[in-house]
């Protein structure tokens, strides 16, 4: 018999990945192929474009805490 809560989802908190994650999929027009697909479902090539922009606002937002 399984436990009851092996079968539950652990709710995630949303990061400041995940807000990025969307708010640049939107920007490069992905979030219509995102509802068809999912996440799994873009290229490597759309998949590393999102991952790159995110890196880069990251490295900004940390340089505007320090000045």
């Amino acid at each position: 018999m399984k436990n009851k809560k092996q079968n539950k989802k652990k709710k995630k908190k949303e990061t400041l990945e995940d807000k990025l994650k969307y708010e640049i999929a939107e920007e490069l027009g992905l979030m219509d192929k995102i509802d068809q697909v999912g996440w799994g479902g873009l290229t490597a090539k759309e998949s590393g474009r999102i991952g790159g922009l995110i890196t880069v606002r990251k490295r900004d937002m940390k340089k505007k805490d320090k000045d």
